[in-house]
């Protein structure tokens, strides 16, 4: 099938990130991500202008076709969309990196994303046997691994003891208050974490060795029953934080015995090992405080949507979405009430944003799976679907409104269809 326009457009903006992350990126490549001079602008067709359906005019610019290419629905808005709305993207290549010597990390809050009061996400990775140092929040921390392997310890509230191992799809949770650790294994690892409030920074964090640094030696040598000079060659925080260790061995050989004895609870999750909820446009894995019990505040949904799929039209009643998208393309049109809609788009790295009760899909328009995560500042997951409220309120009802003919009503599914 001929692509069109916009579809040719969308692939060289995707190629060219593709290549970007890749470090693949040849000559011709390049040229797509740069801006281009003001004849080019104007005659190349895989520039995207301003103009639909006879509305609008070409821009020469100043302009960044790059991004341009990246949001075709901000420079050509569906006729659909109408009133003001707040922004509900913004991507982690827009902040900075914290670098060290042990890895990076970076951050989308509530100061990046005005709108995103409920939970703010971290993108943090480790080299090959680095560790997070020791450390606790008073907000829960929820992990999504992205790739390579790590191994995680904590302690809860009655002095027991948990060291596990987590790989690519597997998640963690600390609940609020609980110490813990994250240190790479042999291929390093990156990982998403999430926070129960759109305000929290990673530099809000309780470190131990920070701790120890603002605690007077006299102190510490009557808390710990030892002489002031043992804690001579004290760390400074900024040697700390993220830093370089040794390949720690597997759980059985590095925990310690604890007269406490070991966690009951379990603060991992095999996500991707669950089994997914098949769908007609692709499949959902939701996980909460029913299948793992100790997320009492973070619920996720991980979503698969085939080319050409949608999340179908809903809301979710009670809880914010804040999204984290993990491969190919896709946009979303988020309903505010009172006659207001916006359209945007969205790409791997990207952070979206719904609110409470704000209807919305998730649509992929690319050539391959979109895959993102969903999360809200819940203990369980609730969403109403669009089709079905129709399908189950009295027909006259749903007519009156929208004046529909028989075969949409017919056509209205008893169940939510979730992708479609």
């Amino acid at each position: 099938m001929e692509m069109t326009r916009r579809e040719i457009i969308q692939s060289l903006a995707v190629a060219g990130v593709a290549a970007a992350v890749s470090g693949t990126a040849n000559a011709s490549l390049a040229a797509t991500v740069q801006d281009l001079p003001l004849a080019a602008i104007l005659t190349d067709p895989t520039v995207p202008q301003p103009i639909e359906d006879g509305l609008g005019a070409t821009d020469p610019g100043p302009r960044n076709v790059t991004l341009d290419r990246l949001n075709l629905d901000m420079l050509t808005p569906p006729m659909t969309d109408a009133g003001d709305m707040p922004n509900l993207k913004f991507s982690f290549s827009n902040v900075p990196m914290r670098l060290t010597d042990g890895g990076w990390t970076r951050q989308v809050t509530q100061v990046e994303l005005p709108i995103a009061t409920a939970i703010s996400g971290v993108d943090m990775r480790l080299k090959p046997g680095a560790i997070r140092e020791l450390h606790w929040h008073k907000e829960a921390e929820w992990a999504y691994m992205l790739n390579g392997t790590a191994q995680v310890t904590c302690l809860d509230t009655e002095g027991r003891n948990f060291v596990e191992n987590v790989g690519v799809g597997d998640l963690w949770y600390f609940p609020s208050g609980y110490p813990h650790s994250i240190q790479a294994l042999e291929e390093g690892c990156e990982f998403l974490l999430a926070f129960n409030d759109g305000t929290f920074s990673e530099n809000d964090t309780f470190l131990l060795s920070d701790w120890f640094a603002h605690t007077p030696k006299e102190v510490l040598a009557k808390n710990f029953g030892v002489p002031q000079s043992d804690f001579r060659q004290l760390p400074s925080p900024a040697q700390r934080y993220i830093y370089p260790g040794k390949v720690p061995g597997p759980p059985s050989s590095v925990r310690v015995s604890d007269p406490y004895g070991t966690s009951p609870q379990s603060f991992i999750y095999h996500l991707l090992a669950q089994k997914p909820i098949q769908a007609r446009g692709g499949t959902l894995r939701i996980v909460d405080s029913s299948t793992f019990p100790v997320s009492t505040t973070i619920a996720a949904v991980w979503q698969e949507i085939e080319p050409g799929g949608l999340r179908e039209m809903h809301w979710h009643p009670k809880d914010d979405e804040w999204q984290y998208y993990l491969e190919g393309s896709g946009r979303m049109t988020v309903f505010a009430a009172k006659g207001t809609a916006r359209t945007f788009d969205y790409q791997a790295g990207d952070v979206g944003y719904v609110p409470a009760n704000m209807g919305h899909y998730i649509e992929n328009r690319g050539k391959t799976p979109l895959r993102f995560l969903a999360l809200f500042r819940t203990s369980h997951y609730a969403d109403v679907s669009l089709s079905q409220w129709m399908a189950v309120t009295p027909p006259e009802l749903v007519q009156g409104d929208l004046n529909l003919p028989q075969e949409v009503m017919n056509a209205l599914p008893k169940e939510k269809t979730l992708i479609v």
